[in-house]
């Protein structure tokens, strides 16, 4: 095979992403579908909603932000702390034969285990584990790991971004779990050099302030939301909420908003000569204490704090206000005095062309409204997305034959309800966007069967449907406008003899939904 056919094979592969139900990982979906790359997810089901329903209330909101019909990725309903990520037989051969690379984006942020047979071991290191076993499973040697900038632990000053291990002691658990699996990652045989991605704090959306996680920089911010309103205002208007606070204000603190991250891995990823690299992913302007509380004191129109650098303050003597903000920040109290400065030279190189957008004042606000419109988190996680049944009258093209074959990436089969003639042999893909659509590879080997995956095909010179769900049915009452228009490569299907049949076998299978 040449090297351009090689090139074509690769282009159309997919790309498996894990925690895309995170904040980053929403993030990152989006800018991959947008971006036309072929993606599958690996997604654990909760108990309230199914794998497809998590991915498609992401995507929903997608939608209606962007105002575009995005396409569905592959979803594979697995577990990553799960021997081979909980997947079937027939899940991993299909990642065997359609994928080319991970971006595995998934961890959790718990900074105290109770043992190692809890989080976040289980997941930052078990979890990557199963990722490098799986990698091993299925032939895929490319694996982009996104790791964190504080693997640096303690350490202090310049960290360079090939340095991983010097001895550093952490400051919790978090910190060193992540330490470890980039270690596995590092020394696994089977894979090329991997890229690994490391941000610093990672905060919200920069334009809509748009979060789903609120750690970080948000527990000031929700601290500081729930306890200056309880003070009552003087007689213009201004809250007094003294507070000492043990630092100078002028600690540089390296948060990034996760768009720019988004953007920034996306590109990255996409860039064949950023192969191999390490990444920190930290701001141009890092942020101050003092511009955090400035920030939220003219937010809320308040005032009282002092910094008392090194000097530590009498707390026999401790307002009701002030005991409770300090208690509440202990957790982070051990990232109070230093940020370390983390060298970008290899982001610079590669993306230094997208600036990372400054948390200023007008920012900062926007996080303050996001959070509470949002209640700090429980506003949102009480409510689902709306379906208008005007806009979204169809579910999942799913073979009723053999469900469960389906659900796994197996093969298959459509039965073709045609009173004409015998349909001959045909292969071709859907990729439906927008609600609840999703993409398939179909071949029709003569007569009235097809047989049926999920992902599309991975030749070239297959045609392949590229419509919204919507318009696809509205074609359901319209079939003298021919399907095969919107098909690339159309020339062995001109008479169009398999739209009819094709069509009429999805209708079948399409069923209504509110």
């Amino acid at each position: 095979m040449s090297n351009e056919s090689c090139s074509e094979k690769s282009q159309l592969k997919y790309t498996l992403l894990t925690g895309a139900t995170g904040l980053l990982g929403e993030y990152l979906l989006r800018d991959l579908l947008l971006k036309g790359i072929r993606v599958a997810v690996l997604v654990r089901p909760t108990k309230k909603m199914t794998v497809t329903r998590r991915i498609e209330e992401i995507l929903l909101r997608w939608e209606r932000d962007l105002r575009v019909a995005l396409p569905r990725p592959v979803i594979l309903s697995g577990c990553l702390t799960s021997r081979n990520c909980g997947l079937t037989n027939a899940q991993i051969d299909w990642l065997r034969s359609s994928c080319e690379r991970v971006l595995h984006n998934a961890a959790v942020l718990t900074f105290v285990g109770v043992d190692r047979a809890r989080e976040p071991w289980v997941t930052n290191v078990g979890g990557t584990q199963n990722v490098l076993n799986l990698c091993r499973e299925t032939g895929v040697s490319d694996l982009h790991y996104v790791s964190t900038a504080y693997v640096c632990g303690e350490r202090k000053g310049l960290i360079g971004e090939n340095q991983l291990d010097v001895g550093q002691g952490f400051r919790n658990d978090y910190e060193r779990s992540k330490f470890e699996a980039e270690c596995h990652v590092r020394e696994c045989s089977w894979l090329e050099e991997p890229t690994i991605y490391r941000p610093a704090v990672i905060s919200g959306d920069s334009e809509t302030g748009y979060t789903s996680t609120y750690h970080g920089l948000y527990l000031y911010l929700r601290l500081i939301a729930m306890l200056v309103p309880r003070v009552p205002a003087d007689e213009n208007g201004i809250r007094h909420t003294p507070i000492r606070l043990p630092m100078s204000g002028g600690e540089p603190r390296n948060v990034v908003p996760v768009d720019w991250v988004a953007k920034v891995i996306t590109r990255l990823l996409t860039t064949t000569e950023a192969r191999g690299n390490t990444f920190h992913i930290s701001p141009d302007v890092p942020l101050t204490p003092r511009q955090v509380v400035e920030y939220c004191y003219s937010y809320f129109n308040s005032e009282g704090v002092i910094y008392c650098a090194d000097q530590p303050a009498d707390r026999d003597e401790v307002s009701e206000f002030e005991r409770e903000f300090l208690q509440n920040i202990q957790m982070y109290q051990a990232y109070d005095r230093s940020d370390p400065i983390f060298d970008r030279t290899n982001l610079l190189r590669f993306a230094g062309d997208i600036p990372c957008p400054e948390i200023d004042e007008q920012l900062l606000h926007r996080y303050l409204d996001f959070g509470e419109r949002d209640r700090w988190g429980k506003r949102r996680k009480n409510a689902a997305p709306h379906l208008d049944p005007a806009e979204v009258r169809t579910t999942l093209p799913r073979p009723e034959a053999d469900p469960e074959a389906y659900a796994s990436s197996g093969w298959s089969t459509l039965t073709i309800d045609s009173s004409g003639p015998p349909l001959p042999p045909f292969e071709i893909g859907l990729d439906l966007h927008g609600p609840w659509g999703g993409q398939w590879h179909i071949v029709g080997n003569g007569g009235n069967r097809m047989k049926v995956r999920p992902g599309l095909p991975l030749k070239a010179d297959v045609p392949i449907l590229h419509i919204p769900l919507v318009e696809l049915m509205n074609h359901f009452d319209d079939l003298e406008r021919p399907l095969h228009q919107y098909f690339k490569n159309v020339a062995a299907f001109d008479d169009g003899r398999w739209c009819l049949p094709l069509v009429s076998s999805l209708r079948q299978s399409l069923t209504a939904t509110q």
